[in-house]
């Protein structure tokens, strides 16, 4: 049987309209999904879906991703984190309860997507309990806001969606013919190509792979996207998007932005459920 798959865009604080579709689809109880692929802000996001937990990731977003301890201009300027990540998982996953007995229990696998500082290719790694504590912080770590590579395994990773921002063409490739895809971003956004090209190769001499991957990222993101809008005769792809006045960027913490965002996504996530038809989730 053609497998049903959900692909979860990134993007920092404009995870809060994923947060919000995905608090949607649980309030409908909606999960027809075999399997689930999240980059970034939107592999945090898709733990609290799989866990069943509605409302869990509009909390870290809004109480702990505004926190000082978490983003901080000063602290970067003397040489530290400007974005904590491994910070912001480990408090939040201390402090906000993470039902893994319910994610474990359904089965639905969670593939999370790091990009490898060593070749600059995205890695699809399914989540256990065993790897969550490196995949997750690894798959957040935009180079230079925050300074360390994670290390998943033995290999030093940095954000998943320098390699693989949109990674449907993977779904595809492991067997999904109905996908659906939430975006950060309104529709017809197409990312530009890097005016820093020089600047990433000092930055970053000593890894050339990824140097390549961060330069050529707007190529792999635009590839997505014209797989979004053409896909093959054999695939069903359906996309949410935030709408054009949604009013969040990468590092926002204007509280009121940022609810606003939510709940644009919380409509469109109730209603795509509603015109789907809503289906209780079972244990496969």
């Amino acid at each position: 049987m053609a497998q049903t798959a959900l692909i979860l865009e990134g993007g920092a604080m404009r995870g809060i309209f994923t947060a919000g579709v995905l608090d949607g689809f649980i309030e409908q109880h909606y999960n027809p999904f075999d399997f689930v692929i999240g980059v970034s802000a939107g592999s945090t996001n898709g733990i609290g879906y799989l866990c069943g937990q509605s409302g869990r990731s509009h909390k870290i977003i809004t109480e702990f991703a505004t926190s000082d301890r978490f983003i901080d201009m000063v602290r970067w300027l003397r040489g530290g984190h400007f974005c904590d990540v491994d910070w912001l998982w480990r408090q939040s996953f201390d402090d906000v309860w993470l039902d893994l007995d319910y994610y474990e229990h359904h089965q639905v696998p969670f593939y999370v997507v790091t990009t490898s500082i060593l070749t600059g290719k995205p890695h699809y790694i399914r989540m256990t309990r065993d790897n969550m504590h490196e995949v997750f912080p690894a798959s957040c770590a935009i180079p230079l806001a925050y300074r360390d590579f994670p290390l998943v395994g033995d290999e030093p990773m940095a954000d998943g969606g320098i390699g693989d921002s949109i990674p449907v063409i993977k779904a595809y490739q492991m067997g999904a013919r109905h996908i659906t895809v939430v975006l950060s971003r309104p529709l017809g956004y197409k990312k530009k190509v890097s005016n820093n090209s020089v600047l990433v190769r000092t930055l970053f001499k000593d890894y050339p792979q990824l140097q390549e991957a961060i330069i050529k990222r707007n190529q792999a993101y635009n590839d997505a996207l014209e797989f979004i809008r053409n896909p093959p005769e054999d695939c069903q792809l359906r996309v949410i998007a935030p709408p054009e006045d949604f009013n969040v960027g990468r590092f926002t913490r204007d509280l009121e932005r940022l609810e606003a965002g939510y709940q644009q996504g919380l409509t469109i996530g109730r209603r795509t459920a509603a015109d789907a038809g809503a289906q209780t989730l079972t244990t496969k």
